[in-house]
């Protein structure tokens, strides 16, 4: 399994994103390969993802620039809450 996790420049935030990520996978027992991504090349980037991690803020931007891909887009409120990216990566692989 493939999450990508987005923020406008793809340095600073995608990366706390991508390590929080990482620890709640860890947390849930599951494995995945997170990497992060800027807006502008979040297509290449996500194109065999299966889920890709982002802000309430560019959610819409994701959508534009993913077009058909299938990817689950999923709106993190809180970058350092791994409770909160926990919740919903498990809601979203089962």
């Amino acid at each position: 399994m493939k999450i990508i996790a987005v923020c406008g420049s793809g340095i600073g935030t995608s990366a706390i994103l991508k390590v929080n990520a990482e620890r709640a996978l860890g947390r849930l027992g599951l494995s995945a390969v997170v990497d992060a991504s800027d807006l502008d090349s979040v297509a290449v980037a996500a194109s065999d993802a299966q889920v890709v991690l982002t802000s309430t803020e560019l959610a819409g931007a994701v959508r534009t620039a993913l077009g058909r891909n299938h990817a689950e887009i999923i709106e993190v409120v809180n970058y350092f809450d791994v409770e909160e990216i926990g919740g919903k990566l498990e809601a979203s692989l089962g």
